[in-house]
């Protein structure tokens, strides 16, 4: 019987922190709502505004940027891609599922085999531009943990006139976010990737970026974002972000590094995605073409192993990921893909259980797999 789950999946959701639960905690009783003028609203403004001071900090948001508080990236992502405006709208090939549906009909820019977007490409493609256009790129893929060249690809779409928006869903509290410095228009953020509650999420809109809402109703997120806020869920999202440590999340590499050795080793011919090029502390994506996602997820969680093959907002599917078919790789290696993605919580103690239990199914079928 499985007394304890070994969890090396926190791109799909990071476990909530202590502290941000004891924050939230006391707010789970609390009956107040921010647009009552009474004492108790006025007590749930407070902690809406104080989360907002904390989230702004987080991000370095400039004077003119403004905070809405959503139900999670996916809704700020949309909110964004459908309400800037913009009649022209491209999309990095790599992109998550909630920005590549939100407009169907974007242009897709393609990546190159390393996974960074071809910032050639991009250029291309705005060249004589004349139309309001947003340009949508992720600063972290939720995949294969690539880092995209952020400040570059400002710079092109200045020069061409056209707005930026990124999803730093991934890179919050695992890189240092200056809203400033790179120049974004709008950036997405999600708390349960940082350790802070499910269903909780942001759009910063910085220069004053105009946008449109998606509910309407109240006047609520200053008449942006209809509906009563989660006040017990804004507060976790800003105890998060207040308990980000960027160089203490550093360290994972080390423990990333040490996996990817010990994979080698059992595997010499496992594939490693995004070695080549800068990526997150945490996250590594290997294939071994004939060894099946499937087959790997099913032994792994028998041994109380949480990994994935990919994004998590695939309904619980195991599918080829879009993000390495846009690199180029075979559908053979796509099909046997593995991400593990580490955490707040993560020890060596599951790494070496982790490389043992995947060492342990590898054996069992290596001669299959040498056979084909």
């Amino acid at each position: 019987m499985i007394q304890k789950l070994t969890y090396l999946d926190h791109n799909a959701t990071t476990p909530l922190r202590p502290a941000v639960l004891d924050v939230m905690r006391p707010l789970l009783e609390f009956s107040g709502n921010a647009s009552s003028i009474h004492r108790t609203g006025r007590e749930a403004r407070r902690c809406i505004e104080d989360a907002r001071r904390q989230i702004a900090r987080f991000v370095h948001a400039g004077p003119a940027a403004v905070i809405i508080f959503t139900a999670g990236a996916t809704e700020a992502n949309n909110q964004v891609l459908r309400g800037s405006g913009c009649e022209r709208v491209l999309v990095a090939a790599t992109e998550h599922s909630s920005v590549l549906k939100a407009r169907p009909e974007a242009e897709v820019i393609p990546v190159l085999a390393s996974g960074v977007v071809d910032l050639a490409a991009l250029d291309r493609m705005l060249e004589g531009n004349d139309r309001p256009t947003l340009i949508s790129v992720m600063l972290v893929n939720n995949e294969t943990g690539i880092i995209q060249p952020l400040d570059k690809i400002v710079e092109i779409a200045k020069r061409r006139g056209a707005l930026v928006h990124t999803d730093a869903a991934q890179a919050a509290g695992r890189l240092p976010l200056d809203l400033q410095k790179p120049g974004v228009d709008y950036l997405t953020l999600s708390a349960h990737k940082m350790g802070g509650p499910q269903g909780m999420g942001c759009l910063v809109l910085s220069n004053c970026a105009p946008v449109t809402p998606l509910l309407r109703g109240g006047d609520q997120e200053k008449n942006l974002r209809a509906g009563t806020e989660n006040i017990a869920g804004i507060a976790g999202f800003g105890a998060a972000a207040a308990a980000a440590n960027v160089a203490e999340f550093q360290k994972l590499e080390a423990l990333r590094d040490r996996l990817e050795a010990g994979l080698k080793k059992i595997a010499p011919a496992l594939r490693f995605f995004g070695q080549d090029v800068a990526r997150v502390a945490n996250t590594t994506m290997f294939s071994l073409a004939g060894l099946s996602s499937e087959t790997q997820l099913i032994a792994l969680d028998m041994a109380g192993i949480c990994v994935s093959n990919g994004s998590a907002c695939a309904s619980g599917t195991v599918k080829p990921s879009h993000v390495l078919k846009a690199m180029g790789v075979s559908d053979a290696e796509a099909a046997s893909s593995l991400r593990v993605s580490l955490g707040w919580n993560s020890t060596e103690t599951d790494v070496e259980y982790f490389l043992r239990q995947w060492g342990e199914m590898y054996n069992r079928i290596r001669s299959r797999l040498d056979a084909a």
